[in-house]
């Protein structure tokens, strides 16, 4: 497809940070100088400016890692949402703020400090390997967060990769979602989280793909493909739920720790879905369409090639990927989880979405990204 229109209008309208990964990482046009100016001017952005007070003398940032620690000085004034907004931002992997915070996630004395101030963070990290197969707990985000700033293929961190195929690779080998389960009718609780997982199982989710979509060692012609059947399989065999992502794992699938039932990092245990135009979730959905692209899969996943069709076919008109809102209140919901960078929302990459048009360059950008990443990646035979 002829994406030129969609350029022409995120050229002439999107601000620092997709201009900046436009030029970088699609069109390939940007001088050594021209990259260090770009760059400058998302340094002066809002939120990465909030990014650089969270900054501690050990070189991690914010307040543990997705645990809403009351002595946040801000919204980002976390771990995981500061990784998330440097790699989500395109900053180099070779910036000293990047290479600080990862010395800070690989020294043991540096995350017992970060994780020591109140009971609950205490316990995370004293906990933080039990799950890790499932992508639960403290060290699972750890090595992704690390991967997403360029630094997953490391000796240190990248044992975790085998992991994450491992859980792909069970799905495959599974007839239904009772071959990987454990069922327990005794168990009553609020929410009725009947199917589980124990410590030591292997499965999917969210942080398990993402870690893949960033790392390059796992990648071989039978891993792509595995990964690509992994991902159709998981669509064929995941009960549906009536109301999708209500929570986080609608339903019920939670790993047993210590005798408690957790949630799994979004565990893949419902089907994933393809991107329409004028869907409306706040949950995120277009973030796990981009990573599956990085995998290297091509169109050999059912909801990537779905997307594919239905992006392309937004984008014809004008090339821009708007969408239409049928109240005020599901427009501020979607605006609002593209605001912050967070483990449950879409990438926004605007400053602000007082316009529409900064949505639709958000959108817009994506698009772009998504047929990019597709289109170019080596595709790959289910034969």
């Amino acid at each position: 497809m002829d994406l030129s229109k969609s350029i022409d209008f995120l050229l002439e309208n999107a601000g620092a940070v997709i201009q900046y990964r436009l030029r970088k990482e699609i069109l390939n046009n940007i001088s050594k100088t021209e990259e260090e100016n770009m760059l400058e001017q998302v340094y002066q952005t809002p939120l990465f400016k909030m990014l650089l007070d969270n900054i501690k003398p050990n070189g991690f940032i914010g307040w543990g890692m997705h645990n809403g620690d009351k002595r946040q000085k801000n919204e980002i004034d976390d771990g995981e949402a500061s990784a998330r907004l440097l790699s989500y931002y395109g900053i180099p992997k070779e910036n000293p703020i990047i290479k600080n915070f990862i010395s800070a996630f690989r020294n043991e004395d540096t995350l017992q400090e970060e994780f020591s101030h109140n009971g609950a963070v205490r316990n995370m990290y004293k906990t933080r390997h039990i799950g890790t197969n499932s992508g639960n707990l403290l060290m699972s985000l750890i090595y992704t967060m690390q991967s997403m700033l360029g630094y997953g293929d490391d000796e240190e961190v990248k044992y975790f990769q085998e992991i994450c195929l491992k859980g792909f690779k069970r799905v495959v080998e599974a007839d239904e979602i009772s071959d990987i389960t454990r069922y327990d009718p005794s168990i009553n609780t609020k929410l009725n989280y009947l199917y589980h997982i124990e410590p030591n199982d292997y499965f999917p989710c969210s942080y398990t793909l993402t870690n893949l979509a960033y790392t390059s060692v796992w990648r071989t012609p039978e891993n792509i493909k595995m990964m690509a059947n992994a991902i159709n399989h998981i669509n064929a065999i995941m009960p549906k739920s009536d109301t999708p992502f209500k929570g986080f794992n609608s339903n019920g699938l939670y790993v047993r720790i210590n005798k408690q039932l957790k949630g799994p990092a979004i565990a893949f245990s419902q089907p994933l879905r393809a991107f329409t135009k004028d869907n409306q979730d706040a949950i995120f959905y277009r973030r796990p369409l981009t990573e599956i692209a990085m995998l290297g899969v091509g169109e050999n996943v059912g909801i990537i090639r779905e997307s594919v069709a239905n992006v392309e076919e937004a984008l014809a008109a004008d090339g821009i990927l708007k969408i239409k809102f049928d109240s005020s209140y599901n427009k501020r919901k979607y605006i609002d989880m593209l605001r912050l960078p967070n483990a449950y929302g879409d990438i926004g990459l605007e400053i602000d979405y007082k316009s529409e048009t900064a949505l639709w360059c958000d959108r817009t950008f994506w698009a772009v990204q998504f047929l990019t990443l597709v289109k170019i990646n080596p595709s790959i035979t289910n034969k």
